[in-house]
């Protein structure tokens, strides 16, 4: 693979992307299923037709947070669609990449939360320490599924595999993290994200379930009634949470 097509994806391997040990049943048996083949035949008759496809690792959020560890869900819609910005992580970006605008309201609400004193004080940043910027990857470490909707996309085409089937994987693995015998939290940011949340209802059993819902962190709708993003207090609210029942403190630096 050259420098150049580094940041896209090149075949249609699933059975060689990176995941963690349980997540790889649940993964093989939807690529084995119909939906998944037809998922398949359409990416690969993308590529063959010269489509600029990303991220080249898909399944990259299932690889960094393993299902034992999910105790916060973030629910994007599909990843960046501009070169060597997607690498698997809704909302974030690869180090060195310009933060996009809705990243920049998350890690602006972040602030807010922390000058506001809401965050508590075992995940408040040192003075003076650096943010990790557009990369989220401490954040997948920690436990958050970072998780798009639809896990692929064609350069300058947002929506462009909406419907071509991760749907229908993105369900499974929302099922499956309601399972999880911890706590867990999930954060349903606009109308899209919320639509699949209406599909998991009555999923939930008897673990410790907190559902947070507001508008889209994109400046479009960041400020807006009736559920502004900014000012959500949803990184703290998740924090108070999971403190609450026993549970690690995300470190949302």
């Amino acid at each position: 693979m050259t420098d150049l097509i580094a940041d896209r994806l090149v075949a249609w391997n699933p059975a060689d992307w990176p995941v963690a040990e349980d997540w790889r049943d649940l993964t093989t048996e939807f690529f084995a299923s119909e939906t998944g083949l037809r998922l398949g035949h359409y990416v690969t008759a993308r590529l063959a037709a010269g489509a600029a496809i990303y991220p080249p690792q898909p399944l990259q959020a299932l690889a960094m947070t393993p299902l034992h560890t999910v105790k916060v869900v973030i629910l994007g819609q599909d990843p960046y669609h501009g070169p060597g910005q997607a690498h698997g992580l809704a909302f974030s970006v690869p180090p060195g990449v310009r933060v996009p605008p809705s990243l920049r309201n998350i890690r602006a609400e972040i602030e807010r939360e922390r000058q506001a004193g809401e965050l508590l004080a075992d995940a408040v940043p040192e003075p003076g320490l650096r943010s990790s910027g557009g990369n989220l990857t401490t954040w997948a470490r920690q436990g958050v599924l970072l998780l798009n909707t639809c896990m692929t996309v064609e350069q300058a085409a947002p929506g462009s595999h909406a419907k071509a089937g991760w749907a229908q994987l993105t369900d499974r693995i929302l099922a499956a993290v309601q399972c999880n015998p911890g706590p867990v939290v999930f954060l349903w940011w606009g109308a899209h994200a919320q639509a699949r949340r209406s599909l998991q209802a009555g999923d939930e059993g008897a673990a410790p379930r907190l559902h947070l819902l507001a508008n889209h962190p994109s400046p479009l709708s960041a400020r807006r009634m009736p559920a502004p993003f900014i000012g959500c207090g949803h990184f703290a609210l998740a924090n108070n949470f999971l403190l609450e029942h026993g549970a690690a403190l995300i470190d949302w630096r």
